[in-house]
């Protein structure tokens, strides 16, 4: 990686040499500003506002304006020369706790590594020693014309540093926060705690960036001649929620989603719920109705598929006890018939 100044990290007495790189990079898809009428690349020009011509870069200096609009030249000598010890070196003043700095302050962020083989020990020493306080050192530094501060703190094997913003850089939150009528309920914290608690860690190294994956889909369809994927057009309007309902609704779906989605495949009792979702998803006012709609569908036949069912095994026992009551009947006369012949035939036999 290429350093983007040199110096050295000031240790008390000791003097570390130091390269300073970029830790982050930008990707981000860029655009060019182009003439819609004609297709052509459009270009900013630095142009002198006495005699109108185009100056190049090496004829460019920095100039202070002044109250009354004079211009005060400055050099890069001049300010090379100013009496700052931060000028070439990573000056540290403080040890203090990581969570002790706002990360409001935070900034850019740097890598620093030792410059030269004699910087190796040092450096060694400065990274361990904060590796064991389990602190982070606050230093002074100068970089693109003005003095900055800087947290450093190790990563891995590097003493990285974080450039921060001076304190009277942060603006206060003033007319940001809510009005302070409003409550909370503690059943309402309790469903936040469950989502909270359901959605759990997540690998940073998992996330990406679907926005510049989907421009740069948009750009390889426009190069290919293809037409280009388009998104389903939302409603923008103001939806009135029920907090608590959506906090108990994003629970389910949050739990549903760790369990991989296996539910809702074959699953009957889950399929109500994924059909609710899905019709609350619909667009405009027509959501509740619709709603309402597919539980009337669903339930309706289900319904009537059962009285008719429940009736025909009713039918079914009646007509099965009416054939057992006949045939109980049919034996029974069988019976009486039989008894009333057997008493009969020896009264003929007396009488003869």
């Amino acid at each position: 990686m290429r350093s983007i100044w040199n110096g050295a990290i000031s240790f008390g007495l000791v003097s570390i040499p130091v390269k300073l790189v970029n830790a982050t990079e930008n990707h981000s898809v860029s655009f060019r500003q182009i003439h819609l009428t004609d297709g052509g690349r459009v270009r900013y020009r630095k142009v002198c506002e006495l005699d109108g011509e185009e100056v190049p870069a090496a004829e460019i200096g920095k100039a202070y304006e002044d109250a009354d609009g004079a211009m005060i030249p400055i050099t890069d000598e001049d300010l090379g020369s100013l009496p700052l010890p931060t000028a070439k070196t990573i000056e540290i003043v403080a040890f203090v706790p990581a969570d002790s700095i706002d990360p409001l302050q935070m900034d850019a962020a740097y890598y620093l590594s030792a410059n030269g083989v004699p910087a190796a020990k040092p450096y060694t020493l400065l990274r361990e020693a904060l590796k064991r306080s389990r602190k982070v050192a606050v230093a002074k530094y100068a970089l693109r014309g003005r003095e900055r501060l800087g947290m450093l703190r190790v990563v891995d094997d590097v003493i990285a540093m974080h450039g921060l913003l001076w304190p009277d850089e942060i603006r206060a939150p003033e007319g940001v926060a809510p009005d302070a009528g409003v409550k909370v309920r503690d059943a309402e914290l309790d469903l936040a705690d469950a989502l909270m608690a359901t959605l759990g860690e997540v690998d940073m190294d998992a996330l990406r960036d679907e926005y510049r994956e989907a421009v740069e889909e948009l750009v390889a369809a426009k190069i290919s001649g293809e037409v280009p994927r388009r998104a389903e057009p939302e409603d923008s309007g103001a939806k009135v929620l029920d907090l608590v309902a959506a906090l108990e609704s994003s629970v389910r779906a949050a739990k549903e989603a760790r369990a991989g989605g296996a539910r809702g495949e074959g699953d009957g009792e889950d399929a109500p719920v994924a059909k609710v979702t899905s019709m609350a998803d619909h667009k405009g006012g027509r959501s509740g109705s619709s709603a309402s709609g597919a539980k009337k569908s669903t339930a309706g036949p289900g319904r009537t598929a059962a009285k008719k069912s429940a009736a025909s095994k009713s039918t079914a026992k009646k007509s099965a006890a009416k054939k057992t009551t006949a045939k109980k009947s049919a034996a029974k006369k069988t019976t009486a018939k039989k008894r009333s012949g057997t008493k009969s035939t020896p009264r003929k036999r007396t009488s003869a």
